[in-house]
């Protein structure tokens, strides 16, 4: 893929992308809408005119197919023109386990997030953090309170070591609006015990090691839980999980309060936390008012929960 095509589909805008992956492949666009045809879209020669000119944007979601369908043409990699459209998101809470994935790593928030790893002794550049723990398991609990606070993320991990050493694992909290990180608390429990800490007041980010009682053995699996408590931000606009590698299963379980219901929860899958959701599920509460979304094989990425209220 040509140097100028690659950086417009990771910051580029989409009209960009577009108009350079048509003349890579070489395209007309009477061809290019015979090839979309082909494939059961159909869309008119003077739409894609306006794509690739930006005089027009697709329209989402009405227009995802047909721009998948650009990608499949165009040979491009999935998703890589579908994150380029759409409008731009608010960010719900983070919790960023492997925060090396590439798009935190920009920005004012990705050096902030850099620099606290580096006092632990974790460098993004050069991987070696986590890189050595295979996610097989995520179990998220989040708790809302009757002011519709996020008040606890309890976590359980199942992990297997890919090589012999490992004997941490290194997280990072992103507090809501309002959060005063410097009184949030990080309990441990079964399968670690609290290590060295670091905060940055004005991101409300905390990083911290959590330790094991032992190096693993290559192939061993471990079992480790925390809970993160905090009752200081405002309403949540739900949660997500920061995935950097693929992970077996996640299973995010949102815990509300009696008489302090949302008005609606979707699951989602996204590429990045700016990016139209690749995948979308209206989710009922029970009676007891939780809500549960299972992911299969998911990331990376970030995989979660939104939240509305009445």
């Amino acid at each position: 893929m040509p140097k100028e095509l690659a950086e417009a589909l990771r910051s580029g805008e989409f009209h960009q992308a577009l108009r350079l992956a048509i003349a890579w492949r070489g395209l007309s666009l009477a061809r290019l809408r015979a090839h979309l045809g082909h494939r059961g879209v159909h869309i008119g020669q003077s739409t894609l005119s306006y794509w690739q000119r930006g005089l027009r944007q697709p329209e989402v979601p009405k227009a995802l197919p047909a721009v998948r369908a650009l990608e499949t043409v165009l040979q491009l990699p999935p998703d890589a023109l579908v994150v380029l459209i759409g409008p731009r998101t608010g960010r719900a809470r983070t919790h960023q386990p492997a925060v090396s994935f590439h798009e935190l790593r920009s920005g004012d928030m990705g050096s902030i997030v850099d620099h606290l790893l580096a006092e632990l002794g974790a460098y993004p550049s050069a991987n070696n953090y986590n890189s050595d723990l295979e996610l097989l398991a995520v179990h998220d609990t989040i708790t809302f309170d009757a002011h519709r606070r996020q008040v606890s993320v309890r976590t359980r991990l199942v992990a297997r070591a890919r090589r012999h050493g490992p004997d941490r694992y290194v997280t990072v909290y992103n507090g809501d609006d309002g959060c005063q990180i410097e009184h949030v608390e990080l309990i441990t429990d079964e399968g670690c015990r609290t290590g060295r800490m670091r905060r940055h007041a004005e991101s409300a980010t905390m990083a911290t090691e959590l330790l094991f009682d032992r190096k693993l053995a290559e192939g061993d699996l471990h079992v480790f839980c925390s809970e993160v408590r905090d009752d200081s931000g405002s309403d949540s606009p739900g949660y997500y999980r920061m995935l950097r590698d693929r992970c077996g299963s996640y299973l995010l379980q949102l815990r509300f309060a009696e008489g302090a219901l949302p008005a609606r929860c979707t699951r989602q899958v996204r590429t990045r936390d700016d990016a139209i959701p690749m995948e979308s599920e209206e989710l009922r509460c029970d009676m007891g008012g939780v809500t549960s979304a299972y992911f299969t094989d998911p990331g990376p990425g970030l995989a979660g929960i939104a939240v509305e209220w009445h």
